[in-house]
């Protein structure tokens, strides 16, 4: 489906929302004759927007006050500066992996203007969103098993895949920032993250300020393994400078 018809199913799936308040992604794949991993990236695209909200198997609309919220506006600030600066980090012809996520996945659309990339992924959102580009990456999938609480594959088979290639860089998010530790997840498969950063000259971790802090038992990267954290201004000097003395760069990107 062409961009133009993809745009038109979307303020399609908002007019359904309007009018019963919540939707099914098995209902909206029948409706609109199409897969239900494009439908969910359909939601996943105005749930980012912050028109609506993901529920299991579906969405409901999100409440008005919500909507009203300057916070949700400043998030999304946030995901697209972070995505610029990590961006910024891409030289063409490089062979990237692209972890699941929503601050990953908004380093999307900046991958338009790169050239010659080679980009593995654990996800079908990422891999979807990497065929709508132009520039047409490479695009590689580690396979394994579907994990429906992160939304990707998991797994030895995914792990087999991975160890069979190396790259130049993993763009990965967290659920959590521990500034003794490192990345933390409250996910307990993360396994595969530790093999995407073993099999990647350099790794970038991608989020957001207000991750710092947050009591997470899971420890997904040490710091002994990251080169990059990209994040947003809301990350004190103070914290950054802690940061950058475990061996960590640390790019605080200002919103627009």
């Amino acid at each position: 489906m062409n961009k133009r018809n993809t745009q038109q199913r979307r303020h399609l799936i908002m007019t359904e929302l309007q009018q019963h308040g919540e939707v099914s992604v098995e209902q909206l794949a029948e409706r609109f004759q199409t897969s239900e991993v494009t439908i969910r990236k359909d939601l996943t695209v105005l749930e980012e927007a912050g028109l609506l909200l993901r529920r299991y198997g579906g969405a409901v609309l999100v409440p008005q006050d919500f909507v009203t919220d300057s916070s949700l506006e400043q998030v999304s600030k946030r995901k697209i500066a972070i995505a610029k600066a990590a961006a910024s980090l891409i030289k063409d012809h490089y062979r990237i992996i692209i972890d699941s996520g929503r601050t990953t996945a908004a380093l999307l659309p900046e991958l338009a203007h790169k050239q010659g990339l080679v980009v593995m992924t654990n996800s079908l959102a990422v891999a979807n969103a990497l065929r709508e580009l132009e520039n047409e990456p490479t695009l590689l999938m580690t396979g394994g098993s579907w994990d429906s609480q992160s939304e990707s594959f998991q797994g030895q088979l995914a792990e087999q895949v991975l160890r069979a290639y190396d790259f130049d860089q993993l763009f990965i998010g967290a659920d959590g920032l521990d500034l003794a530790r490192g990345t933390t997840t409250y996910n307990e498969l993360y396994s595969l993250s530790r093999v995407m950063a073993e099999v990647a000259r350099e790794v970038i971790v991608m989020v957001e300020s207000d991750k710092l802090g947050r009591k997470i038992h899971n420890l997904e990267l040490p710091w002994q393994a990251i080169k990059v954290l990209v994040t947003d201004t809301g990350l004190a000097k103070a914290d950054a400078a802690m940061i950058e003395q475990q061996g960590v760069s640390v790019i605080r990107a200002e919103a627009d």
